[in-house]
């Protein structure tokens, strides 16, 4: 396979790198094809939220992958512990897939996002897309207000979004590489729930990692545990 990131459309703004990409993998486009852009006016992210950014401030990504498999399913897994590699040590994963930097004491939950990733694609054609949000130098005060206290920056300058693209493009293509276990092992390495109170549509209790098909596994308060697919549950913020 070619490396990721080649061919490459840049675009100065589009609706959603995703969609241009899904195009484009639809159409044939090989693995590896990159879409970035300097702005989006219809950044998506998982269970119809949205991605806000400041024009030239953040890294809007997605790229094609093709031969996935029946590995479909951990690939939001394994961009996210790409991700956590070029944010630093002490980003952490919400499960699946949002990368978190810790907050003030004053945060109730895991940490504040940096990132987002939304995956999307038809594995039965062989082609899935890695979308990429990744605040690289936004200022949080520059968001809408209503992120100010859930979001966090890299705090990098706007001139440094192409050196991290090209590190976070390596640091995909290597856990890409990884044997299923092992990049379980190294989501497992960067959990930011573990140990938390989580709750969702069917009840609550106490996130306790993941199982080897990267559901997360919650103890439940009257014993026993159960397994939580992403597709299927919204977690709640953590009390």
């Amino acid at each position: 396979m070619t490396a990721l990131g080649t061919p490459r459309l840049h675009l100065r703004e589009t609706t959603s790198t995703n969609d241009r990409a899904r195009e484009l993998a639809a159409a044939g486009a090989p693995h590896g094809t990159l879409v970035t852009a300097g702005a989006q006016s219809a950044g998506r992210g998982r269970q119809g939220r949205t991605w806000s950014a400041p024009a030239g401030h953040a890294l809007l990504m997605s790229v094609v992958v093709r031969g996935a498999g029946d590995r479909f399913a951990l690939l939001p897994l394994a961009a996210a512990v790409a991700v956590t590699d070029v944010v630093g040590e002490a980003a952490r994963i919400k499960w699946p897939n949002d990368v978190l930097l810790p907050g003030d004491d004053t945060d109730a939950g895991p940490g504040r996002k940096v990132a987002g990733i939304l995956c999307e694609g038809r594995p039965q054609e062989g082609w899935a897309i890695i979308g990429i949000g990744l605040n690289v130098a936004v200022r949080v005060a520059d968001l809408p207000p209503e992120l100010h206290a859930t979001a966090a920056s890299m705090e990098r300058s706007p001139g440094e979004l192409e050196t991290v693209l090209a590190s976070l493009l390596d640091a995909l293509d290597a856990v890409l590489g990884l044997p299923s276990d092992a990049l379980l092992d190294r989501w497992r390495a960067r959990d930011g729930l573990a140990g938390r109170e989580v709750r969702w549509a069917q009840g609550h209790g106490i996130a306790s990692g993941i199982d080897g098909l990267g559901r997360l596994v919650v103890a439940l308060p009257g014993g026993g545990r159960t397994a939580l697919d992403a597709g299927e549950v919204h977690l709640e913020r953590s009390r």
